[in-house]
């Protein structure tokens, strides 16, 4: 787990094995220019005022997420400098994004990799810029090596350098101010969260022979009570006597059965709860509608939003937030079997309401119509579900940002803008009444699947069907980000990536403060 540290040392006494510094494309009247941003003037005057020079000579532009690493000259204590790009340079009387600040920050982190400690001397004015420089530094320093290391040798253990880089060890924040009250609460805030979304982006990457609903069940089932969560786990035997007949409809053509968890957490002095609800296929086939040749391969992380949904839950009890946060994590897989659900048949969902299943690879919905209804009985001034739950939206939206649809266009606003404010791409999207339609059955009361065309707001409208009246309901549709089968970038790997999870958290935070009414 990589450390953080705020430090009040300047960049060039700083004793680490390398600094980071931000470079900037210049604006205006600078345009052209490569830009040293605040922070690092220690590390510029140790280059006799020329590291732009320097930078430009070796190719450096300033732009968002590029690293440029050179040897540090006599004046400073770390041997190397790493200049990272932030993009273009604010005007006059302007600062850096906390955006941009954290993609510039994982940027550079990822680039560290194996290395001990590294000082980052980036623009850091007031404590939003430190929390920015903090959790960016710290998700870019994820990497995923659980299965990776070499082959033992001949007394059946791995030798030592066999495997892959090790995450950048400790992260220490210039600018930061470690006896400020204020200060030191973002940094404690941004090591909580990143911890629980790396803890996330472990469970998605996580094969899934290793990671089913029974052991992912038992994964959130013992950090809740690590965390003192109230934990409740219904295995198959609990969901058939409760009449779960979507999770158990979905689950059925699997060896490994169906679960759903309810981890809940609670604030003496809260006045508001929060439900968050999230799509768990460990491992999505398709079942007897099976995906093509090509589709398989990362449908692992088709419960990347359980693994948000748990992530925020815990993240919400580490900070000790006044708002109660109940999380439903609907765990199931989706083979095809002899035993599986065919299309054609009809499932009776915990509601009482009937389904025809006409396309079994339409699975999310199911397991999430349970879970809603469920979650809806305990009467939560609000719901948010988060599922990978249709391509449509991928391609609606493309592999970066989230949809945001709901039942209260005042909260579907509210949790884009919360969003956004988070770092976190979102787009507000329609829920027409006329695509309900396509979803009538002469069979039963409503089909899992409806028009082809708007297939993601079609999936919402479904949704929608089994939230309770009154509450009100918001959903995350994070098919395209929750898994990045590209190239890394700034502070997001390759593989899972924790989407949605910091949306979460700050709706927690508003909720508790008394922002949203």
């Amino acid at each position: 787990m990589t450390a953080l540290t705020l430090s009040t040392s300047g960049a060039a006494a700083l004793r680490a094995d390398a600094i980071v510094v931000g470079v900037a494309k210049g604006a205006g009247s600078k345009s052209g220019d490569l830009v040293i941003a605040p922070g690092a003037e220690a590390v510029d005057k140790a280059f006799d005022g020329k590291l732009a020079s320097v930078l430009k000579t070796l190719g450096a532009s300033g732009g968002e997420g590029e690293v440029t690493k050179l040897p540090a000259p006599s004046g400073l204590k770390s041997p190397v400098v790493l200049a990272v790009g932030l993009g273009t340079a604010p005007e006059k009387d302007d600062a850096y994004s906390a955006e941009s600040l954290r993609r510039a920050a994982g940027a550079a982190a990822r680039a560290l990799s194996g290395f001990k400690k590294a000082g980052f001397a980036l623009p850091v004015e007031a404590v939003e810029d430190a929390a920015a420089v903090a959790e960016g530094a710290l998700l870019g320093a994820y990497s995923f090596t659980a299965y990776q290391g070499g082959e033992k040798d001949g007394k059946g253990e791995k030798p030592a350098g066999n495997g892959p880089k090790q995450p950048l060890a400790e992260i220490a924040v210039l600018g930061g101010k470690p006896r400020d009250k204020a200060f030191k609460a973002a940094a404690e805030r941004a090591l909580a969260l990143t911890e629980e979304i790396n803890r996330a982006r472990d469970l998605v990457n996580t094969p899934p022979n290793d990671l089913y609903p029974e052991s992912f069940a038992a994964v959130a089932a013992a950090a809740g009570k690590e965390h003192g969560l109230k934990v409740q786990v219904l295995d198959e035997k609990s969901l058939i006597k409760g009449g779960y007949g979507g999770i158990l409809g979905v689950g059925q053509g699997s060896e490994h059965g169906p679960r759903l968890v309810k981890l809940a957490y609670t604030h003496p002095k809260a006045e508001k709860t929060l439900a968050f609800v999230g799509k768990g296929i460990t491992y999505d086939s398709g079942g007897i509608s099976l995906k093509p040749a090509g589709h398989n391969e990362t449908m692992k992380c088709d419960m990347a939003g359980a693994a948000a949904v748990f992530a925020a839950v815990i993240t919400a009890a580490r900070l000790g937030l006044k708002v109660n946060v109940t999380g439903w994590l609907a765990l199931a897989e989706n083979m095809p079997s002899g035993s599986a659900v065919r299309p054609g048949d009809v499932l009776r969902m915990y509601s009482g309401k009937t389904v025809e299943v006409l396309n079994t690879d339409a699975e999310g919905r199911l397991v999430l119509g349970d879970a809603l209804t469920r979650a809806s009985e305990e009467r939560p001034d609000a719901i948010v579900d988060v599922a990978t739950l249709t391509g449509a939206m991928v391609l609606a939206l493309g592999n970066r940002t989230f949809a945001v649809m709901g039942n209260d266009e005042s909260f579907r606003t509210a949790i884009h803008e919360i969003a956004e404010e988070a770092g976190e791409q979102s787009w507000p999207m329609p829920m027409p009444a006329e695509l309900r339609k396509g979803m009538e059955s002469s069979t039963a009361d409503i089909a899992n699947m409806g028009e082809r065309m708007g297939g993601g707001l079609v999936a919402g409208l479904f949704l929608q069907e089994f939230v309770g009246d009154d509450i009100a309901w918001a959903h995350l549709d994070i098919a395209g980000p929750a898994f990045n089968d590209g190239g890394p970038f700034g502070y997001t790997p390759k593989g899972g990536t924790g989407s949605a999870i910091r949306t979460l958290v700050a709706l927690a935070e508003h909720t508790a403060a008394g922002d949203l009414g």
